[in-house]
């Protein structure tokens, strides 16, 4: 099985630049499939592989994770597996895990070393695979996409478009974090550091697990965001460089704290050292952004041994959280289309790149459409 045309691709070429460039689109056999890129969300990953930051030699590669499309050709055997057929759209989720290690067979694909952006080892990972490695067409920044055999697909809902299916990452990442990386607290307080996509999600998430407060912080240009914020649930927003922020959360709470604290602030650790004293005995604490610089350990340490919380670091979505994500995106139930402030076509990734980094004009979820 063949397509009879080869695919235009934005090839990030070198670090901050990039390319457009033509790959062949070659036989499929029965296990793999060829898919349409409809659209594609940009990412903070997407960002910091371009800016090469994340300490591999990935060489030329095609960005882009967040991948919703329709299948263009599909061998009998995927067809069967996958469940769906030419024209189905599905999102695609960016990892490629073995299948037979301890942690794809626990259900953990997702830290599988095989498609662990931060491994030292050769990976397989939409958006992070060099396009040396045939049939080179590994990202979502391109009119058609491979999709390997251990592809994880899922089938979006009739009705959802493509630009709105593409938060299914923020949100499934939301819904992990919050509501089954730990036991959520109906009723009690959750508080986001970081109103970005995925703080977002985070959001939604809390607001789906029955808080009742939801308290965001962000910094005082964060406006926009913290706005949003209130329309998909929080019931506070903070900018917490304008606000003392543990006043202000311990006031909300009557003194008490927070159920959990979840930080989303890349890079500096004050925000994780703020957390862990908002965080109320027994309480959860919750990374998801990396950081950069030192700090204060033996702080962390006691804090969090006087308050018999629990740290955690978290990272991606799966199964479990990617199918109520799409739902709940189908649902209507939030006004999450006003999160996809920007869209932009195949020729202007880098514009969409640098748009999304630091939420540039006001972005919060990018979009690329590469057949517009």
């Amino acid at each position: 099985m063949a397509l009879a045309y080869s695919s235009k691709s934005a090839v990030a070429v070198a670090r901050l630049a990039t390319e457009i460039c033509q790959f062949p689109v070659g036989d499929l056999g029965d296990d793999d499939a060829w898919l349409f890129v409809e659209a594609c969300g940009v990412c903070g990953t997407d960002w910091d592989i371009y800016e090469r930051k994340i300490g591999r030699n990935f060489g030329p590669v095609i960005l882009g994770h967040e991948i919703v499309g329709q299948i263009a050709a599909i061998g009998k055997a995927a067809a069967v597996k996958w469940g769906v057929n030419v024209g189905t759209r599905v999102a695609v989720e960016e990892f490629l895990p073995c299948g037979v290690c301890s942690l794809c067979l626990s259900g953990d694909y997702r830290l599988c070393s095989r498609t662990d952006v931060r491994s030292n080892s050769p990976i397989l990972r939409y958006g992070a695979t060099s396009t040396a490695v045939k049939p080179s067409l590994w990202g979502g920044f391109s009119e058609l996409m491979y999709l390997h055999p251990q592809s994880i697909l899922h089938r979006v809902p009739i009705g959802l478009e493509p630009e709105l299916a593409t938060l299914f990452i923020p949100i499934s990442n939301g819904i992990r974090w919050i509501a089954q990386e730990i036991q959520p607290s109906p009723g009690g307080t959750a508080v986001i550091m970081g109103p970005g996509q995925h703080g977002l999600g985070c959001v939604v998430a809390a607001k789906e697990s029955g808080y009742r407060s939801i308290i965001v912080s962000g910094l005082s240009h964060d406006g926009a965001r913290l706005e949003i914020a209130s329309k998909l649930g929080a019931t506070h927003t903070l900018a917490s460089d304008r606000q003392d922020l543990i006043s202000e959360v311990m006031e909300i709470t009557d003194g008490s704290g927070a159920d959990v604290v979840v930080d989303l602030v890349p890079g500096s650790l004050k925000p994780l050292m703020d957390a862990v004293s908002l965080i109320k005995t027994g309480g959860d604490v919750i990374i998801a952004a990396p950081k950069n610089e030192g700090g204060e350990v033996s702080y962390l340490a006691n804090q969090l041994l006087g308050r018999s919380a629990t740290l955690r670091g978290v990272r991606g979505h799966d199964r479990r959280s990617v199918e109520p994500a799409l739902k709940l995106i189908a649902s209507g139930r939030y006004p999450l289309e006003a999160m996809c402030t920007n869209v932009f076509g195949l020729d202007e990734v880098d514009t969409a790149l640098r748009t999304s980094n630091g939420g540039q004009n006001g972005s919060i979820h990018v979009v690329v459409k590469p057949q517009a």
